[in-house]
């Protein structure tokens, strides 16, 4: 017992820790770009440095403990989509950058779903008791619709707001049945694009270099499939934990608990 309370009082000095040294980045770099008045810049380490209090309120409202793994990572998740990707500019830096963090999304989002759902599985107040495989598939389809509200987000600020969240990118083919002139549902494919010309009322002409310009489907879709990635990795490791909880039991690293609940 006594060596199970210092692990959790050395987990605990390691999360403070994190905590503390990611927030004290963030206020540098508030302090940068009010100084270059990027005021963007400093509205998002305003809203990061409020991100980074939802694990702690989401502990006390709910009644939850949230291992120590997963709570650095949720700050590590939100310091890399705000402050590193949108600030810093990750996105452009590193090719797949918004890849990875969907990718962890995808994977920590059904970890939450499924404990909710194996905490109410194993409760005897819960008169339904779910097979492995239904908690697995509950916990996959909470992540992929996390997964799909986001990028309803997304495309919500892009389109009223003048945002690029959902990035668009280059490509050298086209294919819609908006160009047939015979208005036949037979796309008209158009291959080898090396220019794309593009004319504003107000006589602007812009010229886009190396093919056509996508917009954002390409990055919906991408998310979406490795936010599938993610949600499927842990949907599989939440069934194997549920029918060997030994043998698995590191999955408990990323998983939320009741603070009083006890397996009866």
């Amino acid at each position: 017992m006594a060596k199970e309370n210092k692990k959790e009082k050395r987990q605990l000095k390691i999360n403070i820790v994190v905590y503390l040294v990611l927030r004290f980045l963030v206020i540098v770099c508030m302090v940068e770009q009010s100084l270059k008045g990027n005021w963007h810049s400093v509205a998002l380490c305003f809203l990061t440095l409020i991100l980074f209090t939802l694990p702690t309120i989401a502990s006390k409202t709910f009644k939850v403990k949230l291992p120590t793994t997963l709570e650095i990572i949720i700050y590590l998740f939100i310091f890399g989509a705000e402050i590193l990707g949108e600030i810093q500019n990750f996105y452009g830096v590193f090719k797949h950058w918004d890849t990875m963090l969907h990718t962890l999304n995808g994977f920590l989002s059904a970890a939450i779903g499924f404990s909710l759902i194996d905490i109410l599985n194993r409760t005897e107040r819960f008169h339904i008791k779910m097979t492995p495989l239904f908690v697995a598939l509950v916990a996959f389809c909470f992540s992929m619709t996390i997964g799909v509200l986001w990028e309803f987000f997304e495309f919500t600020a892009d389109r009223y707001f003048n945002t690029d969240m959902q990035k668009d990118r280059i490509v050298e083919k086209i294919q819609s049945v908006e160009l047939n002139k015979e208005n036949k549902n037979d796309p008209l494919i158009i291959d080898d694009i090396n220019k794309t010309i593009i004319y504003s009322d107000n006589n602007k002409k812009t010229t886009i270099e190396g093919g056509y310009l996508d917009i954002g489907i390409i990055d919906t879709m991408k998310d979406l499939i490795v936010n599938f990635i993610g949600a499927l990795v842990f949907s599989i490791l939440g069934f194997l934990y549920i029918k060997d909880r030994d043998e698995y039991k590191f999955i408990e690293r990323f998983l939320p608990v009741m603070k009083k609940f006890k397996e009866e």
